[in-house]
C-alpha cells in the first residue's frame, strides 16, 4: 500500500543572473507503508529540497505530492498545514528541542498543540520515550541529555501524532559512531513496527544500508541503486557520548 507518492516533481529557482536553475526535474517516488527509503547524493544536489516538498514544507514548481492518496496540489496553505501536522513527522540533523522544557514536555508539545488533553498527551509521550530508551530521562531538559539522547527525544516527538510518514534529514550527522548506530537501528525497527513510510536523506552508508531501497539524487533526477555505497571509514572519538 503506497503511503507517500511524488509524481513528476520539479523545483526550479531563478539564479542571480536571471537564469533558471532546475534542482529537481520530473522526480517520481513511491514509498509504501512500512518501507524505509534512503536518498543519497552530493551536497547541494537537492536532497533537502526534495524532503521539504515531500513533507509539504514547500510547494513544487510542477508535479504532485500525495499522502495517503490525498493530492496536496489543490489544497490551500491552511489545509496543507493541518494535513502535515496530522500525518508527517520530521527529524533533522539538529534536534530543535525547546531548551526550557523537559524531554517529556517536548514530546507532549505537538499533541497539546493538536488539542489533546494533558493526561492522554502525557501517557502517549511517556510511552514513546520509553520506546526510544529514555524512560529514565523524561524529566531532564535538553542541556542535561547527551547528543544521542536529544536526538532520540526528537524522534519520539516526531512520532507523537502517530504520523503516516517520517522524514529525516541527515539525522545522525551530528552524532558519534556509537550513537549513530543506535539511532539507525531505531529507525529500522520503528519503520517496520509502526508501519511508517520513511524517507531519510543521508551521507551515512551504514544508515542507507538499513533501508529497503536506496535512491541517488544526481543531475536533478532520482536513480535507484542496486546496493548500498561503501560506508565511510569509522572515526572513533576519544570521548564518546553516553
Amino acid at each position: 500500500m503506497t503511503t507517500l507518492e511524488a509524481r513528476a516533481l520539479s523545483k526550479t529557482y531563478v539564479g542571480g543572473d536571471g537564469g533558471t536553475i532546475a534542482v529537481l526535474d520530473g522526480v517520481d517516488l513511491t514509498v509504501a507503508r512500512g518501507e524505509m527509503v534512503a536518498i543519497i547524493g552530493a551536497s547541494g544536489a537537492g536532497k533537502s529540497t526534495l524532503l521539504h516538498l515531500l513533507g509539504a514544507l514547500d510547494r513544487p514548481s510542477s508535479g504532485r505530492v500525495l499522502i495517503r492518496g490525498t493530492d496536496l496540489s489543490g489544497m490551500n496553505d491552511d489545509a496543507i498545514s493541518a494535513l502535515r501536522n496530522r500525518t508527517v513527522g520530521f527529524v533533522f540533523q539538529f534536534h530543535h528541542l525547546l531548551r526550557e522544557f523537559t524531554a517529556l514536555e517536548n514530546v507532549m508539545m505537538p499533541l497539546r498543540i493538536g488539542g489533546m488533553t494533558d493526561g492522554p498527551a502525557r501517557e502517549r509521550a511517556m510511552h514513546l520515550l520509553d520506546r526510544v530508551g529514555l524512560s529514565g530521562r523524561v524529566q531532564h531538559r535538553p542541556s542535561e541529555l547527551s547528543g544521542g539522547e536529544q536526538q532520540r527525544t526528537a524522534v519520539a516527538r516526531a512520532l507523537a501524532v502517530d504520523p503516516a510518514v517520517l522524514l529525516a534529514d541527515e539525522p545522525s550527522g551530528n552524532l558519534d559512531h556509537m550513537n549513530s548506530e543506535r539511532l539507525h537501528d531505531l529507525f529500522a525497527e520503528l519503520t517496520r513496527e509502526l508501519e511508517i513510510a520513511m524517507v531519510v536523506v543521508t551521507h551515512n552508508g551504514s544508515l542507507a544500508a538499513r533501508a529497503d531501497r536506496i535512491l541517488q539524487l544526481e543531475d536533478a533526477r532520482l536513480t535507484e541503486l542496486a546496493e548500498a555505497p561503501a560506508p565511510a571509514p569509522r572515526v572513533h572519538p576519544s570521548v564518546g557520548e553516553p
